[in-house]
């Protein structure tokens, strides 16, 4: 069953009153909301403290959750704006105290207003503005990987995604800012056709500040080159091959990508667990003989 299929099918059963469907929920998604978390706060328990705030939230809120939605993506931003708003009121320590202003993520978020899905229930030609242009980020996104131009598409993630200059881009990938520029410039009149080709003007792809703010945060929300757990997990196994290997080592250490960071922190802690699991299953089996040999009035 594809995740989204899945997800799918918890949000049904969970409406429905299901407990199982709702422990099933928390345990595929604690984790990953966790390590999201506990990378911006100094405590674990303000971490579990916030990510047990959003998932109430999100069962507060479910009759309104648009299953078409990702529900991975929409817990992640549930979190997101439980730690903004926790931030400001102080009621948590910052993990880097005053470092939220340089942080890219922090200064393409919206300053204030109504949640996402509060936003998308009022104001219906804002979701619709926005589904274009996410369908057409990734209409861009899948031309770059069939062509295998792995290194334009690493240039308009910083560019688009994490809000970089010419010159920074330049410097973080060995290119000239005119070599960017160029790969900037035709991006842009590629949205442009892919946009025109639907017949459609709902998104203005004007190269100017407001423009690219608007790309950065559908990007983010929406996770466009987001990687799927099963190729973080290859990643981290060390069989994942290039050019496959080189972009996610990008998305991971140079755009940092926070929930692709958070979910591979889960794979980890999970892999670890797992280990500590089988490591203690090995030593009750090769000491139950044992234990039976020099106790034989057990067996409690």
């Amino acid at each position: 069953m594809k995740p989204e299929t899945a997800d799918a099918f918890l949000i049904e059963q969970i409406r429905q009153g299901s407990e199982a469907a709702w422990r099933q929920l928390i345990d595929r998604y604690h984790g990953r909301l966790v390590t999201f978390a506990r990378a911006r706060v100094a405590g674990l328990s303000d971490a579990e403290d916030i990510v047990q705030d959003a998932l109430m939230g999100f069962l507060q809120s479910l009759d309104h959750f648009d299953a078409s939605r990702s529900l991975e993506t929409y817990l992640f931003t549930i979190v997101r704006y439980k730690l903004v708003d926790r931030l400001r009121s102080r009621k948590v320590v910052p993990l880097n105290p005053g470092a939220e202003e340089g942080d890219w993520w922090d200064q393409v978020a919206p300053a204030e207003g109504p949640t996402p899905s509060g936003a998308a229930l009022a104001a219906e030609a804002i979701a619709l503005r926005e589904q274009v242009l996410v369908d057409l980020l990734r209409k861009l996104i899948r031309d770059y990987r069939d062509r295998g131009a792995f290194s334009d598409l690493q240039a308009i993630e910083l560019l688009f995604y994490a809000g970089k200059r010419n010159i920074d881009v330049g410097a973080l990938l060995e290119m000239d800012q005119k070599t960017v520029a160029g790969i900037k410039f035709r991006a842009i009149a590629k949205l442009r056709r892919f946009l025109e080709a639907r017949d459609g003007d709902a998104v203005d792809v004007e190269d100017d500040a407001h423009a690219e703010v608007t790309v950065a945060r559908v990007w983010r929300e929406h996770r466009i080159t987001c990687l799927k757990r099963s190729t973080l997990g290859s990643y981290l196994l060390g069989v994942l091959e290039d050019p496959w290997l080189s972009y996610t080592q990008f998305h991971l250490d140079v755009v940092g990508c926070p929930m692709c960071v958070a979910n591979v922190g889960d794979i980890e802690a999970q892999e670890l667990a797992e280990s500590d699991d089988n490591a203690r299953q090995e030593l009750f089996a090769s000491s139950v003989g044992f234990l039976s040999r020099t106790h034989p009035g057990g067996g409690g």
